[in-house]
């Protein structure tokens, strides 16, 4: 009996550590894959052909990691938002998106999230997609894995407390900086990792490419199966966003949540 009772005590232990860390019992020696820092890049082609990108997507397939729909010859593009902060213009996007039956994904910090719990509730309600950015935006590759997992799954949290929701299982690294060791991590913590094939400098709002410029780059550069890359905080953006969706839709492009990738 007591030999019993010790089995399950054994158990329930091991059920504990798994939920806790979010991967199997086994630990997994993170000190076999490359811990160099690696800055996401893309090279833009002519003709609306997918531009290759700092690694290839078979590469990043292997750590269920990918810059673009590399699988799929339909006319599809995900939209995708990088939210480090409020400037004022997120939720005149969420109505642009909304007028227009648009999904979308939004990737959150905490600043964010403590700072605009509604909004993050009005993304959930209306049908996208809210991923993980992190807590503290930091560089990954420079963080030790237990690290990488209190910025993960801290925002969980303070999204669950906050919202009332969870945060979906996408991530993007912070400034698209990564390494082999932090795309096994976030792997093996249940994330598919998020980066991205279109994208222009609309970061700095005191350094705005226009609402001409974000039109003609997405005339330019859209592609089957494109990710973009774009942040809430870009007037641009925002004055540019019903444009761009209507000239998509024209050219018979469906926007897509990452739910439906083709993995």
């Amino acid at each position: 009996m007591k030999k019993i009772r010790k089995i399950i005590c054994v158990f329930i232990a091991c059920c504990m550590l798994t939920c806790m860390t979010g991967t199997s019992v086994s630990a997994t020696n993170y000190e076999k894959y490359s811990s160099k820092k690696i800055c996401w890049y893309i090279v833009n082609q002519k003709n609306h052909i997918k531009p290759p990108g700092a690694e290839s997507s078979k590469v990043l397939k292997k750590f269920n990691a990918y810059y673009c729909d590399t699988s799929t010859h339909k006319k599809v593009m995900y939209l995708a938002f990088d939210c480090g902060y409020e400037n004022g213009y997120t939720g005149k996007i969420l109505d642009i998106l909304k007028k227009n039956n648009v999904k979308a994904t939004f990737f959150v910090t905490k600043q964010f999230v403590e700072t605009n719990a509604k909004l993050c509730k009005r993304m959930k309600k209306e049908g996208h997609l809210v991923g993980n950015h992190t807590m503290n935006h930091p560089s990954m590759p420079s963080k030790s894995p237990s690290d990488i997992r209190r910025e993960v799954k801290g925002l969980e949290s303070i999204f669950k407390k906050k919202t009332g929701y969870k945060l979906d299982k996408f991530i993007r690294p912070p400034m698209g900086e990564y390494s082999h060791r932090v795309l096994k991590l976030l792997k093996d913590m249940g994330y598919t990792t998020i980066f991205w094939s279109m994208a222009y400098n609309d970061y700095n709002p005191a350094k705005q490419p226009g609402k001409k410029f974000v039109v003609n780059y997405f005339k330019k550069h859209y592609h089957k199966g494109a990710i973009t890359l774009t942040h809430n905080v870009s007037k641009s953006n925002k004055d540019a966003l019903n444009d761009v969706i209507k000239y998509l839709k024209k050219k018979k492009y469906k926007m897509k949540l990452l739910t439906e990738l083709h993995k």
